[in-house]
């Protein structure tokens, strides 16, 4: 289904000309890790969100707003495709919780910062390694960590 949900999501991406970045587990699961998917993420710049909003509009699960939950603070969308939640941040003055300082701190997505990877049968940009881990160690949550050790387990 995370293949479907994946295509699916590519698919307006590319027709709308929109750059975007693979992160979360999608990302983590590019580089080692192996647990269950729960979600895709990904982030695409602020002058693109509400067009590609707007393209998904009939899977819209979860509005496009402002959101502040569980150590992010952000404007995302959630679509449901296939069962399946995708979920879409504007990358414009996305923020996570430093837990170990306990502050909120900015999440720079750099779009020219990526690897191209092969996953759900597609070639998918992902956030950098070295992103990835930087941004799972400042929200510290057990998915996180789990991640974490899982991509320094083995070299990509």
């Amino acid at each position: 289904m995370h293949q479907l949900a994946a295509k699916w999501v590519v698919g307006l991406l590319k027709e709308k000309d929109i750059p975007f970045q693979i992160c979360g587990g999608l990302a983590a699961k590019g580089y080692g890790a192996e647990r269950e998917l729960n979600d895709i993420d990904l982030f695409v710049p602020g002058e693109h969100f509400s067009s590609l909003v707007q393209a998904g509009q009939a899977y819209i699960s979860k509005p496009a707003t402002h959101y502040c939950e569980e150590g992010w603070d952000l404007t995302y969308v959630q679509f449901k495709y296939e069962g399946v939640k995708i979920e879409v941040g504007n990358a414009d003055g996305a923020q996570i919780f430093d837990a170990a300082n306990e502050a909120w701190v900015p999440l720079n997505i750099a779009f020219d910062r990526y690897k191209t990877v092969n996953l759900l049968g597609l070639e998918l940009p992902l956030m950098l390694k070295e992103d990835l881990i930087r941004y799972k160690s400042v929200l510290s949550r057990p998915v996180d960590i789990d991640d974490i050790r899982a991509m320094r387990g083995r070299s990509k």
